[in-house]
């Protein structure tokens, strides 16, 4: 589902993010992505998303070799991968509907179909009362879970999180990644950059640890 084959990627300014890095994460896979800041997470996640291209080797997304991929056709990528923030992004001048809706909209999905998609999505998140509410009266917590059902409205085989639960305490975190987890239990490639090793270690779950661009471990942490 997600396959880097001997990656490089090197900025104009000459620094290099990433130096050589092989991984499979296969369909219906779930791991998390950790490292020191600066260790090329991001860089890692961008590339995914086709926000970047590997200055040598190949990535591929559900079998899709990104390099040479023409630039009309990543919007047909990016509908394949649902993304959350650690800041959520969300829009506070829009209901909590009218934010996990945007996707669709942009779609072109007829509104009757945008509203099931849109109320299962905060059902699931356990929002569908607040539907109505603006984000910026919602906590720290529920925030995030209207980004989370925001990424995976449109129902897409693959779903990356930057950092999810890096404003949240302890407790609201072991609840986001609960919902990582269901999702990832009905088939949804997950992959999470996270720097919480204590959580990380709790969820017994591969790892892909990088460091200085490289990839340094690759598995389930003792």
């Amino acid at each position: 589902m997600i396959h880097f084959s001997n990656v490089f990627k090197r900025y104009e300014s000459g620094h290099e993010a990433l130096q050589n890095v092989n991984f499979l994460l296969n369909e219906g896979e779930m791991a998390f992505l950790t490292g020191h800041s600066g260790a090329g997470k991001s860089t890692l996640l961008k590339l995914i998303m086709r926000m970047e291209v590997a200055t040598r080797g190949q990535v591929v997304i559900d079998g899709i070799p990104l390099n040479t991929m023409k630039k009309r056709y990543v919007p047909y990528l990016r509908r394949k991968v649902g993304v959350v923030f650690q800041d959520h992004q969300l829009l506070f001048d829009r209901s909590v509907y009218d934010n996990v809706a945007l996707p669709l909209i942009i779609e072109g999905m007829r509104p009757q179909d945008i509203a099931k998609r849109v109320r299962a999505a905060l059902d699931k998140v356990g929002l569908l009362s607040k539907e109505k509410m603006n984000p910026i009266l919602l906590s720290g917590g529920e925030q995030q879970r209207v980004g989370i059902a925001r990424a995976v409205v449109n129902k897409p085989p693959i779903l990356l999180a930057d950092e999810p639960t890096g404003n949240l305490d302890p407790q609201l975190s072991a609840e986001i990644m609960q919902l990582f987890r269901q999702f990832n239990a009905v088939g949804v490639t997950v992959l999470i950059a996270s720097h919480d090793i204590d959580l990380i270690s709790r969820m017994r779950m591969r790892m892909l640890a990088l460091r200085q661009g490289s990839l340094a471990h690759d598995g389930v942490m003792a």
